[in-house]
């Protein structure tokens, strides 16, 4: 299924028409013309038990420490609870344990991890895509997980991973073919997590002049779009950081979502960056990609 670019107006002009969008959209992926930006609800494409919400996440955590009712569906608030009533590491050791399975990729996953891309997003805690990198042969990858600055002694936003999961500097980076950047860190291989309030005031505060972006982030989104896929917008963090992510990308820029399921917020989000979108459950826009 090949659709050349020109094609793109035609798309846009028939909303009605995912299968025609998506067509497009797969012809991008394949030419590495757009970046991958994974979320949570990729999760649903496969028989994994792990959270796929935030909300599911503050409920595993209330599981474990149990929070005050104004706040127990708000997974930052929550995390930020247990951190300062508990400690530091018990907040990580829940995380580490409440993600601590493997996600089986799906096929989608498979497929993109056989891509060319030069960057993947991974907006959520799990190794999905790491472990269909590892699955294919990949050993050409680095991950660059986002880091709490809590209790560290040192000026840095991240650190970076090479496909054994060992510890690399920048010209590993600049070697590998693919970099998956996971700004709010994963379980695996070092138990980063950004997830308490806390963890993102200092990142809140500098992402508008995008000190915390990787710079192989800033230079692989240059002339590329981004593709939005199990991802929601409701809250104002995750809606900051996707939109500080894209910031200065060349486009054009894709999300799948069920529209009658969101809220005014996102709608305005995905208007004020000029994300298309295309309006279709993702196991069948998944389909749409693979065929």
């Amino acid at each position: 299924m090949t659709v050349a670019l020109a094609d793109l107006g035609a798309g846009r002009a028939d909303p009605a028409d995912p299968a025609r969008r998506m067509a497009v959209v797969r012809d991008l992926l394949v030419r590495d013309a757009l970046v991958p930006y994974l979320g949570p609800g990729l999760l649903a494409l496969t028989d994994s038990a792990l959270p796929s919400t935030p909300e599911a996440v503050a409920a595993a955590l209330h599981a474990k420490a149990p929070a005050p009712s104004r706040i127990r569906t708000n997974m930052w608030a929550v995390a930020q609870f247990i951190e300062s009533r508990r400690h530091r590491k018990t907040l990580q050791a829940f995380m580490a344990d409440i993600f601590a399975a493997p996600a089986p990729p799906s096929p989608l996953v498979r497929f993109l991890a056989g891509l060319p891309s030069r960057l993947v997003v991974n907006s959520w805690y799990d190794d999905q895509f790491a472990a269909a990198l590892k699955a294919a042969g990949r050993d050409d990858f680095v991950e660059i997980q986002g880091i709490t600055r809590a209790g560290i002694n040192y000026d840095a936003w991240t650190l970076s991973y090479d496909a054994a999961g060992r510890p690399c500097d920048g010209a590993a980076i600049e070697a590998a073919r693919t970099v998956l950047y996971s700004p709010h860190g994963g379980v695996r291989p070092a138990q980063n997590f950004l997830v308490a309030d806390s963890d993102y005031v200092e990142v809140m505060t500098e992402i508008d002049i995008q000190t915390p972006i990787p710079t192989a982030v800033k230079e692989a989104r240059t002339d590329r779009g981004f593709l939005f896929l199990g991802c929601r917008f409701h809250d104002q963090m995750l809606r900051t950081y996707a939109r500080q992510i894209m910031k200065r990308s060349k486009g054009p820029h894709f999300a799948v979502a069920d529209t009658a399921a969101m809220t005014r917020n996102e709608r305005k989000f995905f208007a004020d960056q000029m994300i298309e979108v295309i309006d279709a459950p993702l196991a069948e826009a998944a389909q749409m990609i693979l065929s």
